[in-house]
């Protein structure tokens, strides 16, 4: 049987209360992914407890900045800093701030305007 992997739309000021929410309650912190849609990131923090997955989800515009959620969830510092090198998102607070330097790319945030081949965005093809 599966089960239903809840994903809840919040607004960005409601993350933090919303994730300590989850950390009180027992639950795991299990990745964070990030999708840049058009002029906005797509940004997808997964929890589980007792293999019950549920995901709490923000879109903001590109160029916003966020709050990092490393101060409830320790290891998040990882998540945040790919956030960084790859889409160029701004995470402020993060316990173990690469300030860029995590993941060495050729070229800088290289996810935040993908091309196919060289010719338009992905999300136009």
């Amino acid at each position: 049987m599966i089960e239903d992997e809840p994903i809840t739309t919040i607004d960005q000021g409601d993350l933090l209360a919303r994730v300590r929410t989850y950390r009180e309650a027992g639950f795991r912190l299990v990745q964070v992914s990030c999708t840049k849609i058009e002029e906005t990131f797509e940004i997808t923090y997964c929890f589980d407890k007792d293999n019950r997955l549920e995901s709490l989800r923000i879109t903001v515009p590109v160029g916003t900045t966020l709050p990092s959620i490393s101060g409830i969830y320790w290891g998040a510092f990882i998540y945040e800093n790919e956030m960084h090198d790859f889409f160029g998102v701004e995470v402020t607070g993060i316990n173990v701030d690469y300030k860029g330097n995590l993941l060495k790319t050729a070229k800088k945030y290289p996810f935040s305007n993908v091309t196919f081949r060289g010719e338009v965005t992905c999300q136009k093809k």
